[in-house]
């Protein structure tokens, strides 16, 4: 999808916002906030007290073409008063192929003063300009932005729309958002008795509509258009079940805390049971950790998975009271100059925004480390550091926790599943726990709960050099290459960090610290001068790998083809390896998504690409392959 073209601010003779690229206008030249009411609110049934959503718990609505945001902030403004009791949730997914730069989309918005509140939060987490899906969190109203082409991702999108906008410039204008192939992907996307309301009532728009399994009507149009069209999918909405289930998180690191966070938002009842006396005692416990994205020239999964994570780590982590963190900026200095000149290529040739990547020479790079360094390399100016520690007791806050819960076993009974503590720990709660669900994000220790499943989680030993900020230069910014180095935090640099496959060996070495430094030597020469790795402190933990590199996140039932299909109540969110600060969000919004039957938060590829299951099918395609 790289690279995307944002729009261009223009506008009509009469003031009407405008795209030269389509030559069309974006609203009604007779108004857009009264068009977006009279259209989309009104012709899917969601104004007044007899609202469509007025006694749903969740309520989804898709919409093709986001444009301004008018239909959004309108749908928000009138979910606002509309809505009856709390725990209530609205979903609003949308794709946009050529988005808005944030000040443009700010100079438009000062059209509507009396939407101003909700305009200003919407631009406060605007996402940068970059392919996917972007997931903005308000509270009781969630969007899902999906930059690109409509044609490619709708049919990446997971959801069941009881509310369509159809909306995009007119279909002489625009035919590939009114083709045959979207109308059909607006049939597998709509739940039973679906509503579709859009302005136009172009024949082959009715055609396509019909053929789709819409029945519809005329009814009075906006403005300078007579007639406006409406749809209704057969069928009856399915009877809301109970929203809130028991739920248990095994594991209260960064993966477990992630999850735990997610699910709890959602109203379920969670409760995070942990071994250790306290949070974040294991991989997630190190004094900091680097978190930035990873580019990649072909954009494949891990590259995708890892923007994700990074795009809405940052914005959930802005919301957490607590935590210790640094937006300092992440300097990658390349391998070697082949690294470099990929490096620059990938940025070149994706079009990266800068404020998300963008390359720097080696001068620019030295003068951002403060010191001279061998290359090149990309410049994360959002991102930075964070201590997991703080990040796992920040998501926890609200959260019931039993810690010194070692679990000796795992049962599935007729109510759901049973925790049964071991008894035999001095001090340790051993009373059992009954819950409808059970998530594992307890790392490797994940394997021996489930031996039948054959998880494949091995363990990667880490080991962390500190060295004391009295005896170095200054150092504003984290800096990487084959290795990576902190600002000093509570007097001390982290350096690091090793990784041996296989070794549960957790006392520290004098071989751990005589490699960190020299990945610090490689990173920035001559910034450790002088110390002698004998005299380090450290910390070594062990963290879970996959195969693949992917994390492993999802049913263990699996796999999933809609909203809570194929699970039995055993779910997973691990295999995070060293990126762990950056896969934790997505996974944990990705599994709450599923657990609670809401639109998923990244594409159909992307989930199943760290689906559990994809190991049991590559088995079975390599036995077919031997037959």
């Amino acid at each position: 999808m790289f690279p995307l073209v944002p729009a261009e601010l223009a506008f009509a003779g009469d003031g009407t916002p405008f795209s030269p690229l389509y030559g069309d206008i974006y609203h009604s030249g007779q108004g857009g906030l009264e068009q977006a009411r009279h259209v989309f609110l009104a012709g899917n049934g969601l104004l007044g007290e007899n609202a469509r959503w007025s006694d749903r718990p969740r309520f989804v609505i898709l919409e093709t073409g986001f444009g301004l945001g008018l239909n959004f902030l309108a749908t928000w403004q009138a979910w606002q008063t509309t809505r009856a009791r709390t725990g209530r949730r609205l979903h609003y997914v949308a794709v946009e192929k050529h988005p808005f730069q944030l000040d443009d989309l700010k100079q438009l918005h000062l059209r509507w003063p009396e939407l101003a509140p909700l305009a200003a939060r919407l631009q406060a987490q605007w996402p940068l300009p970059l392919p996917g899906l972007h997931r903005l969190d308000f509270g009781d109203v969630i969007l899902t932005l999906g930059f690109g082409d409509a044609a490619q991702l709708l049919p990446q999108l997971t959801l069941a729309a009881d509310a369509i906008y159809l909306d995009g410039f007119a279909p002489d204008k625009n035919a590939d958002l009114w083709s045959d192939a979207i109308a059909a992907q607006l049939r597998r996307l709509a739940a039973p008795g679906a509503t579709l309301a859009t302005w136009t009532t172009a024949g082959e728009v009715r055609r396509r509509l019909a053929s789709a399994d819409f029945s519809l009507e005329r009814r009075p149009g906006f403005g300078s258009k007579r007639e406006m069209l409406v749809g209704r999918l057969p069928g009856n909405p399915p009877a809301p079940g109970a929203s809130a289930r028991r739920i248990a998180v095994i594991g209260a690191g960064i993966a477990g805390a992630s999850a735990a966070h997610a699910l709890a938002r959602r109203g379920h009842r969670v409760t995070v049971v942990d071994a250790a006396g306290g949070p974040a005692s294991g991989a997630s416990g190190n004094l900091a950790g680097v978190f930035r994205p990873l580019p990649a020239l072909d954009d494949g999964p891990l590259a995708r998975v890892l923007r994700a994570g990074f795009l809405l780590g940052r914005r959930r982590f802005d919301e957490l009271p607590g935590l210790r963190a640094g937006w300092t900026g992440v300097l990658h200095i390349a391998r070697d100059a082949p690294h470099e000149a990929v490096q620059r290529r990938i940025v070149e040739e994706h079009a990266l925004p800068a404020d998300f990547c963008r390359f720097v020479a080696r001068d620019e790079a030295s003068r951002l480390a403060g010191r001279p360094v061998a290359l090149g390399g990309w410049w994360f100016a959002q991102a930075g550091w964070i201590n997991p520690p703080s990040l796992c007791r920040a998501l926890l806050s609200d959260i019931d926790c039993r810690f010194d819960f070692a679990v000796a076993r795992l049962e599935r009974g007729g109510n759901g599943w049973r925790l049964s503590g071991n008894g035999c720990r001095l001090g340790g709660n051993a009373a059992d726990i009954e819950v409808d669900d059970v998530v594992l994000a307890n790392g490797i220790g994940a394997t021996s709960l489930l031996p039948d499943r054959s998880l494949p989680i091995r363990a990667g030993r880490g080991a962390v050099s500190y060295i004391p900020e009295t005896a170095t230069p200054g150092l504003d910014i984290v800096a990487t290459r084959l290795g990576y180095v902190t600002p000093a935090i509570d007097g001390l640099h982290c350096v690091g960090a090793t990784l041996a496959a296989a070794d549960l060996d957790a006392a520290p070495r004098l071989a751990d610290h005589v490699e960190n430094l020299h990945r610090l030597e490689m990173a920035l020469p001559g910034f450790g001068k002088g110390f002698d790795p004998a005299t380090l402190d450290g910390r070594v933990s062990f963290r879970p790998l996959s195969p693949d590199r992917l994390p492993i996140a999802g049913p263990l039932a699996g796999p999933l083809t809609g909203p809570a299909a194929g699970s039995d109540g055993l779910w997973i969110s691990n295999g995070f390896g060293a990126r762990g600060l950056v896969f934790a969000s997505i996974c944990a919004e990705l599994l709450a998504s599923q657990l609670s039957g809401d639109p998923w938060p990244i594409e159909r590829d992307l989930a199943r690409a760290v689906d559990p299951a994809r190991y049991r099918q590559r088995a079975l395609r390599r036995g077919q392959a031997g037959l």
